[in-house]
């Protein structure tokens, strides 16, 4: 069960760090808009800091995405959902 607990907390921090990525964000602006040091962050994305629920909404919204996002998705499957999603609001605009 622990290692179960410990892949899907991996899968989770992954999911934060690419989305990051994906936006061209740094870990400082995420460190800063979180008001938490840079390595305070980059524990999070290690996976060795744990997520409270506040702190997984706030980087999700920061990042503008859905926190089931980050719960339910391979990394792959999330960089495509959230593209799709822009190429959406941008036809919509």
């Amino acid at each position: 069960m622990e290692d179960l607990l410990n892949v899907k907390t991996k899968n989770v921090a992954g999911n934060i760090r690419k989305i990051r990525e994906y936006r061209d964000y740094t870990q400082d602006y995420l460190a800063a808009k979180l008001k938490i040091s840079q390595n305070a962050y980059s524990k999070i994305e290690l996976g060795y800091s744990k997520l409270t629920v506040d702190r997984l909404f706030q980087i999700a919204a920061i990042l503008e995405v859905q926190v089931t996002h980050f719960l339910t998705m391979n990394h792959n499957d999330l960089i495509k959902i959230i593209a799709e999603d822009e190429n959406r609001q941008a036809k919509a605009v």
